[in-house]
């Protein structure tokens, strides 16, 4: 969905400073970039960090969400500088399409309606093997769609909140249904804005580095994307080039500062902070809202809490 902004200040660019996220070359976005690797079941998500670490030669990665061994999909790698977008990544809404087997032959109509049920607010107790306190919380599912019921089998897709067990909701599901329930296989299929559709393999993820080393680098650049794209999802605001400095120095972005508004920034919510040209310079907490930034002459609008471009790109003023 495209955004919609409020102009607070018509503002042009100085050309000579800074750069299209765009017009990065291949070294900067190995320093600035995510890749989304679909993860094979198998290896652990800290080995395919390893791998990607040793394939493109970065020094530091982390990635958005853990998978089991066992699970395949979209694994988000932050390289290097992106690391720091990990709050945005970590809390990112996910899709995964389950196999759940149920431990007896029950009706299909029954299935479906217990399943309805799971929509919504739900609460969930982590596994025993999850590396999270076994506190019972709350979670939300967005939607589950029954993709084929096959006998005992069921083939769902679900949308979810961070940190929903899936491996929980089948057994939970079961239990709703009389009998025990169990998750046979899981593939996620989104995290974020990003879907396995633009997911790579390890294997072309070093063939494309090895083309970029032998002089072509259009499959590298094809994967590595910018780390803007991780921002997709959170309320943005444009800045002014005048303002850009102070804020890489850590100081909170002020009304007068503002070029842009996305409309529906809330008070106390993550928002990303934009240049004129796109590059994403911080990231922080709104103040006050998309309206009150608008009207407002003066006053702090957004508290930085994690800067992500250098702060000698642009000048002081």
């Amino acid at each position: 969905m495209q955004k919609k902004f409020l102009v607070k200040s018509h503002e042009a660019s100085l050309v000579q400073f800074g750069k299209y996220p765009g017009a990065r070359t291949i070294e900067e976005l190995l320093h600035n970039g995510i890749v989304v690797i679909d993860k094979p079941a198998g290896p652990t998500s800290r080995m395919v960090d390893s791998f990607v670490k040793k394939i493109l030669g970065v020094n530091k990665l982390s990635h958005g969400g853990t998978l089991d061994p066992r699970v395949s999909g979209v694994l988000v790698i932050a390289l290097e500088n992106a690391t720091k977008l990990m709050p945005i990544l970590l809390s990112s809404k996910k899709e995964y399409v389950a196999l759940m087997n149920i431990h007896k032959e029950l009706p299909e109509q029954k299935i479906r309606k217990v399943c309805e049920e799971f929509v919504g607010k739900i609460m969930q107790t982590p596994p025993k093997k999850s590396a999270v306190a076994r506190r019972e919380r709350q979670r939300e599912i967005y939607y589950l769609q029954i993709l084929e019921i096959s006998g005992r089998d069921v083939l769902m897709r679900v949308g979810c909140e961070a940190g929903t067990y899936i491996r929980k909701l089948c057994s939970d599901i079961g239990k709703k249904l009389g009998t025990e329930a169990h998750m046979q296989e899981l593939r996620r299929t989104r995290a974020g804005v990003f879907t396995e559709e633009q997911s790579v393999s390890l294997q072309d993820l070093k063939d494309a580095y090895e083309f970029w080393k032998s002089g072509n680098e259009e499959p590298l650049r094809s994967i590595i994307l910018p780390m803007e794209r991780a921002a997709d999802n959170i309320k943005s605001i444009v800045v002014k080039d005048s303002a850009i400095h102070n804020i890489a120095s850590g100081a909170p972005v002020y009304s007068n500062g503002i070029s842009r508004i996305e409309e529906g920034i809330e008070r106390g919510k993550i928002v990303g902070i934009f240049s004129l040209k796109g590059e994403l310079v911080a990231i922080g907490f709104a103040q006050t809202d998309s309206g009150q930034m608008l009207k407002s002459a003066k006053g702090v609008a957004i508290r930085t809490d994690r800067v992500l471009i250098d702060r000698n790109l642009y000048p002081k003023v």
